[in-house]
């Protein structure tokens, strides 16, 4: 029996079986089986992540990636040649994409890498369609921009968030709070109420992965046992997503509002779009800038106006003084006597004075002082 057959052989049982405290020992088991069937696809026979191939090793370039995911024919090409000027063909017969894309859209400043990814098709996740090695490359982008065709949003969106989430895809979502440690002997302990898994299930799966002696704590509102699944299997990726729906030039005023209608969590953040008339565009680069949510930085010499026509562009997270005098030159950070910083992250007006540890905030002005 294949791995894609013992995992539809699980997931049909588990459809069968009525969630109760009598069943939810073995519901936690089988969610632990599904869990290490999908790492077995997601790894593939060699140990590798199912990337790579030809056409879908991809150099990068820019400060971040933003990687468009969808069914064929949704307008991911048409939209990737009018961003970024990069042919990408575009057709009404799917599977026109073929190979991954890549194209280059600047944006306040920032070069942001755009791949134009082959249209995925049901049973991605599991290698159908070289679904595989679209899905591993979507793993690695900072973004991704589910395409959807705006007469058909509903149901293409979950059978896209299916495929992604098979392989090791969280859209929209923060690792949950848990840590699992071994130690000599078992203690599940939690800090919130456990609404949503019990103790017979978390048992489950610490016995599924032959975890009989560790330290289970929980600090996860709301935790389930695929959140459980997930810590312990730690080769989950959290990116965040965009729905862009697309073609809304074949529907009229009437059914775009009622598009606006529909429960704010189905589609968030979703921006309604028509690539072939350009509508709508800009604001879903606005949009795409603060999801990445980059950092720019601006330069100021001695004795000079700043220079706002080349921001230095960091990552969240990764925005201190350290990681700016990296950015210019890997040798200036050694060299630096202080720094002095005008802006959001700067305590005066008139400018602080700070330190390699001191953390910058988006539009700051830097002025670097050498010893």
């Amino acid at each position: 029996m294949t791995t894609v057959q013992k995992i539809k052989e699980i997931e049909d049982e588990m459809n069968k079986t009525q969630k109760n405290k009598a069943t939810s020992y073995h519901l936690g088991q089988l969610k632990a089986k599904l869990a290490k069937l999908r790492r077995e696809l997601i790894s593939g026979p060699s140990g590798g992540g199912g990337g790579g191939g030809i056409g879908f090793d991809v150099a990068r370039t820019g400060i971040a990636t933003v990687g468009f995911v969808g069914f064929p024919s949704v307008g991911k090409s048409t939209l990737m040649s009018k961003l970024t000027g990069t042919h990408s063909e575009a057709s009404a017969i799917d599977f026109t994409t073929l190979t991954t894309v890549p194209g280059t859209l600047k944006v306040h400043g920032a070069p942001i890498q755009i791949l134009d990814l082959p249209g995925i098709i049901e049973g991605a996740a599991d290698g159908r369609g070289r679904g595989r090695q679209v899905i591993a490359v979507a793993r690695t982008c900072n973004l991704i921009f589910i395409v959807l065709d705006v007469l058909k949003p509903l149901g293409d969106k979950t059978l896209i968030e299916s495929e992604l989430e098979g392989f090791g895809i969280r859209l929209n979502k923060r690792p949950p709070n848990i840590t699992v440690r071994k130690k000599d002997r078992e203690v599940i302990s939690n800090t919130v109420p456990l609404t949503n898994v019990d103790m017979d299930e978390i048992k489950a799966v610490l016995s599924e992965y032959r975890l009989s002696n560790c330290d289970v704590m929980i600090r996860q509102p709301n935790c389930t046992t695929d959140d459980i699944v997930d810590v312990i299997e730690g080769n989950r990726i959290y990116i965040p997503a965009v729905y862009v729906l697309n073609k809304i030039d074949a529907i009229s005023i009437e059914e775009l509002d009622l598009l606006y209608k529909i429960p704010h969590c189905m589609f968030h953040p979703s921006v309604p779009i028509s690539s072939k008339d350009w509508l709508n565009v800009d604001e879903l680069i606005e949009v795409m800038w603060k999801a990445l949510d980059l950092v720019r930085v601006y330069t100021k010499p001695r004795g000079q106006a700043p220079d706002y026509s080349s921001p230095v562009v960091l990552k969240r997270g990764h925005c201190s003084i350290e990681d700016f005098c990296n950015a210019l030159h890997k040798e200036i950070a050694k060299q630096l006597k202080y720094a002095i910083v005008w802006g959001a992250s700067a305590k005066h007006q008139r400018g602080q004075k700070v330190g390699l540890e001191h953390i910058l905030d988006d539009e700051d002005v830097v002025h670097i002082a050498k010893k």
